[in-house]
């Protein structure tokens, strides 16, 4: 079992040094993004979800 470990830890230092990491500002791009397509699709389902509300309450 630690020999097996040993060799999992060794294997995943060896992989991530092959990771291409990106700088900061294309960090940052990428975060801009997330943040915006994340209120995107929330400001569209609270309008899906309000207009639904309405039509059910005009049901009911």
């Amino acid at each position: 079992m630690i020999v097996q470990t040993k060799a999992f830890i060794n294997d995943v230092s060896k992989e991530m040094k092959k990771v291409s990491w990106p700088d900061k500002e294309k960090l940052r791009q990428s975060t801009i993004v997330v943040i915006v397509a994340t209120l995107l699709i929330t400001g569209i389902v609270a309008i899906i979800d309000f207009a639904m509300s309405q039509v059910m309450s005009l049901i009911y």
